[in-house]
């Protein structure tokens, strides 16, 4: 072997020893690279899937405070709850749905997630607020049904005080009688033993003194019924209790509150057969007394 065929083979060797040299360390450094991107990818993995965990914990937060909402009447407030809550769930589908590649990205979600869990303690503050003060308007109100009802009692029992009272006034203005009697009488004014020869039925009365009674000019009505329920005369009727009452005599008197003797005559104008008959008193549409009497 010739000494340029020597040379020529060192130069070679020598240039493939450069070149294995240059393909290990091309392969270190890719290998390297390949595995610090491996690395990287694993690591984003991993984060997205703790993200997408907290995502869905703060998921089931917005939704388990959307019944409790309503409470909450002022429309700004409202609508940002709405918002977020949107927003929640549209990077959870995000997160469910598509591979993060890049770190920038990561951080874009987490700082949201920050953000969106401050708002969820703000909303949870407000709302828990809120209920406390309904709590305690519901207190309130029942406090004021429970004072309304007793003050409905209260009002009632005044009211039939009140009705008692002007109750018991007004019998106190009622006119007493007593001595109510029935007489029958002859043509000459004396009296008569037998009913069936009676020309006149007399009824007279006593008024008792009352300070209470209205003075003044008084229409005083008699009604007489026979033993059959009949009224003795009428044709003419007065007002009691609301309805017209037919009646056998009537009397006008001027009442001063003292004591008062009273006598009604009725011409008898029909038969009239033995038995019991019936007198009835009535003034100022009050029945001042009544009485039966067994005539012979």
């Amino acid at each position: 072997m010739t000494p340029e065929t020597k040379k020529k083979l060192r130069i070679a060797g020598a240039a493939a020893a450069v070149l294995l040299l240059v393909f290990f360390v091309f392969s270190i450094v890719k290998s390297n690279n390949e595995m610090e991107k491996a690395n990287e990818l694993l690591q984003l993995e991993n984060q997205q899937l703790q993200l997408a965990g907290e995502y869905e914990n703060l998921n089931t937060q917005y939704q388990n405070l959307e019944s409790q909402t309503q409470f909450i009447k002022n429309d700004s407030i409202l609508h940002k709850y709405t918002e977020a809550k949107s927003k929640v769930e549209k990077l959870l589908a995000e997160l469910k749905t598509q591979k993060i590649t890049s770190n920038k990205r990561i951080k874009e979600l987490q700082d949201e997630i920050k953000s969106l869990k401050g708002l969820m303690r703000h909303y949870i503050a407000i709302i828990d607020s809120l209920n406390k003060e309904n709590a305690g308007l519901r207190a309130e109100n029942v406090q004021i049904k429970t004072e309304n009802k007793k003050l409905a009692s209260q009002v009632n029992i005044a009211q039939e005080k009140t009705a008692h009272l002007e109750e018991r006034m007004e019998l106190a203005e009622k006119m007493n009688i007593t001595n109510l009697n029935l007489t029958c009488l002859k043509k000459n004014g004396k009296t008569e033993k037998k009913i069936k020869k009676a020309k006149q039925l007399m009824v007279t009365f006593t008024i008792s003194p009352n300070n209470s009674t209205p003075v003044g000019e008084k229409e005083l009505f008699v009604r007489i019924t026979n033993p059959e329920g009949s009224l003795l005369g009428g044709g003419r009727t007065f007002v009691f209790e609301d309805a017209d009452v037919p009646y056998t005599d009537s009397k006008k008197i001027e009442y001063d509150g003292q004591e008062m003797q009273v006598t009604i005559y009725w011409n008898v104008d029909v038969a009239l057969n033995q038995g019991e008959y019936r007198v009835e008193v009535f003034a100022d549409n009050y029945r001042l007394g009544s009485r039966s009497f067994m005539m012979k």
